[in-house]
């Protein structure tokens, strides 16, 4: 499901649950689940019951875009009614899906099939439970252990993460989403990550960082994992400028049109300028010109300005302070 329909139903239906962290932490799921036998009736039943979850989900997700069109014309059925519309609708995939499991309690894919849907509408926790049942069921599927480290990487312990995302990569070591996954969780949880690991911050950056290089390795054609690792930099002090810069030149090399370019044209033009090298920073400047980022670049402009008034008496750091956030394109303001 898409990331759009996960908050829209999280906040819409799940009153009691937590709503998803931001888009730079939400793991990934790994590789969709593929038919083992297709003549298997457990199989057959099930890619059935998936494609009416991905049908219903699709739906629930135009009632809601629909409705926020209407309102905004003064139109639209209320919070209430279509809170009760989408729960009957959503309940018939549970129900499918109790039914499933009935009819085959022992097959592992069924139960991580059921939990990917509980977490696409807001219920973790039952949703974990099935994916540790699936774990249980089959221990050899590392979409299982990805699963349950995607839960511990947000709801603690986060130490269970760093052990289930290892497992995943263990049982499939050609998955970059379980490289990337367990990536973004050590360089988020620094602090975990030193104790469970028994390393320096640094150290923990330069885990993080080959994690991420090692699913580039794996998936080298992913823009978005490619920004996510450029983008891993900013937190690094003082600033490694060289590999950022390589980080963010193969991210432009990769990016798929006009928009992801001149988004990671900002990111040069922002580190270029940290780093001193004004010219080149103003020449990445130069090349957006797309509307939609007017605002970070005039802010860039405006920062430069600055720095090239003061490089004579004050040098370059390297340090981001109160440096405007960039995004890598024009879609996604908080890249």
């Amino acid at each position: 499901m898409n990331e759009l329909l996960i908050g829209l139903v999280g906040a819409l239906i799940a009153t009691n649950q937590p709503l998803a962290v931001s888009n730079l932490t939400q793991p990934n799921a790994g590789v969709p689940v593929t038919m083992a036998n297709p003549n298997d009736p457990a199989e057959k039943a099930l890619a059935e019951l998936m494609a009416r979850d991905d049908e219903v989900l699709a739906e629930v997700d135009k009632w809601i875009r629909d409705n926020n069109a209407f309102a905004a014309q003064g139109a639209g059925e209320s919070k209430e009614a279509l809170n009760q519309r989408i729960r009957a609708r959503l309940d018939s995939v549970r129900k499918d899906y109790g039914d499933f499991l009935r009819r085959y309690p022992d097959f592992a894919r069924g139960h991580l099939a059921y939990g990917s849907f509980l977490n696409d509408i807001g219920e973790e926790d039952a949703a974990v439970a099935q994916y540790g049942k699936a774990a249980q069921l089959d221990p050899k599927n590392p979409a299982a252990w990805n699963q349950l480290a995607n839960y511990y990487g947000e709801h603690d312990p986060v130490t269970n993460a760093f052990v289930d995302y290892a497992k995943a990569i263990e049982l499939n070591p050609a998955e970059p989403v379980y490289y990337r996954n367990l990536a973004a969780t050590v360089y988020l949880f620094r602090k975990d990550a030193g104790v469970f690991y028994g390393i320096t911050e640094e150290q923990i950056f330069d885990k993080a960082l080959a994690l991420y290089r090692k699913a580039m390795q794996l998936d080298p054609q992913n823009f978005l994992l490619a920004t996510d690792y450029a983008e891993s930099y900013y937190g690094i002090h003082p600033l490694r400028t060289n590999d950022a810069l390589g980080a963010w030149t193969n991210a432009l090399q990769i990016a798929h049109d006009d928009n992801e370019r001149e988004g990671v044209s900002l990111h040069l033009a922002r580190i270029k300028m940290a780093a001193g090298r004004f010219a080149e920073a103003r020449a990445h400047l130069n090349d957006v010109t797309n509307a939609a980022f007017a605002d970070v670049k005039h802010r860039l402009e405006r920062n430069l300005a600055e720095r090239e008034n003061s490089a004579t008496n004050t040098p370059a750091t390297g340090v981001f302070t109160n440096a405007p956030v960039v995004p890598t394109n024009a879609s996604n303001s908080g890249s």
